[in-house]
């Protein structure tokens, strides 16, 4: 199979990621309940009478799609792939309040257009004028790592050579009730915490859009080889190991050829024991999380596969991401770890490019 290279990566994130030197202002949250994304000035990028018929993922994706689009230097991707949890659903969330304050009757069909899953997907080719393979993935904390796993196939089958990867989630008014209620948001009493030792229940719910240019042919810009992605819907925690220790196998790699493992401890005292169980493969590794940065989400994984290109670009590791003091002269292989409250688990093995 040929290789296959992240050569641009943008993120709009609850950290101020569009700026070139965030790496030095990165702020850990834990003390509030849910955490916005620093959103840009997209009067910029997008159309005035336009922005106001968009949904916050829209605008986000718009812009950050953008930017990759114009680091990579590529006007026309050859497919845009776009990965995403809860999909526009701002809107989703506004035409079932019209369904209801109407009484399900002279309803207007925008709402309801603009709420599919796809738009984000579609609203990026419509600006570009891109009729090429336009496909969404919406497979919880895995929507990210299917795109890519997507993308790859393509430019090895030699069906592309320039893709536009994404992914992107939004919240909700409604919906961040609904995850108070059921306890998927961490508790007021128990926050603050400590994302490493926590002994409670529930998360910080973050959002953002994150987007990178995969590509056939490594160029000065590159940030990365994505050499392999690994996918489980369940995994027992007895079993965590083994799918690890497997797929390091499978890419001729053992535990002490990594040199930076990035887990997704989010907070949640359930779901965190199989990052906790993981760690303990990696003894000579620098163990780095992350959710600290950019709270728990669907797609959070795109937050931590930027930081993971720009890992391996700069070669520097920011200390508000270590967990444990083990530090390498060089990082050449990063492995990202992810899921959501312990279902869709994910590998991407990264290599310097």
């Amino acid at each position: 199979m040929s290789a296959v290279y992240i050569n641009s990566a943008s993120c709009i994130s609850v950290q101020d990621t569009l700026n070139e030197d965030f790496f030095q202002h990165l702020t850990p949250e834990n003390s509030s309940q849910v955490i916005k994304a620093i959103e840009p000035n997209y009067k910029e990028f997008i159309p005035a009478a336009m922005i106001r018929r968009m949904s916050k993922t829209v605008k986000m994706s718009s812009v950050a799609s953008h930017y990759a689009l114009k680091e990579a230097g590529i006007q026309q991707p050859d497919a845009i792939i776009v990965g995403t949890g809860m999909g526009c659903s701002q809107d989703s969330e506004k035409f079932l309040k019209n369904v209801i304050d109407n009484q399900e009757e002279f309803l207007t069909p925008t709402f309801f257009i603009q709420s599919t899953h796809n738009t984000v997907a579609g609203q990026i080719a419509l600006g570009l004028q891109c009729h090429a393979y336009n496909f969404t993935y919406v497979n919880s904390s895995s929507s990210l790592e299917f795109s890519f796993l997507d993308a790859k196939l393509q430019i090895n089958d030699g069906e592309a050579e320039n893709i536009l990867v994404g992914s992107t989630d939004e919240q909700t008014e409604r919906t961040m009730e609904l995850y108070r209620l059921n306890n998927t948001i961490k508790k007021s009493e128990d926050i603050p915490f400590d994302y490493l030792n926590s002994t409670t229940d529930g998360v910080i719910w973050g959002e953002g859009s994150s987007f990178f240019v995969v590509g056939k042919e490594k160029t000065e810009n590159s940030y990365a080889q994505l050499k392999d992605i690994q996918l489980r819907n369940t995994l027992e925690l007895d079993e965590t190991q083994n799918f690890i220790g497997d797929f390091l196998a499978e890419n001729n790699l053992t535990g002490n050829d990594i040199d930076a493992v990035i887990l997704g401890f989010s907070g949640d005292a359930k779901s965190d024991v199989y990052y906790a169980k993981a760690m303990d493969l990696f003894p000579n590794s620098a163990l780095l999380y992350y959710k600290h940065l950019s709270g728990e989400f669907n797609t959070a994984s795109g937050f931590s596969t930027f930081m993971a290109c720009h890992i391996l670009k700069d070669q520097q590791i920011p200390e508000v991401m270590r967990i444990n003091s083990v530090k390498k002269d060089g990082i050449k292989n990063v492995l990202l770890y992810n899921h959501l409250s312990g279902h869709d688990h994910s590998l991407v093995l990264l290599e310097r490019a």
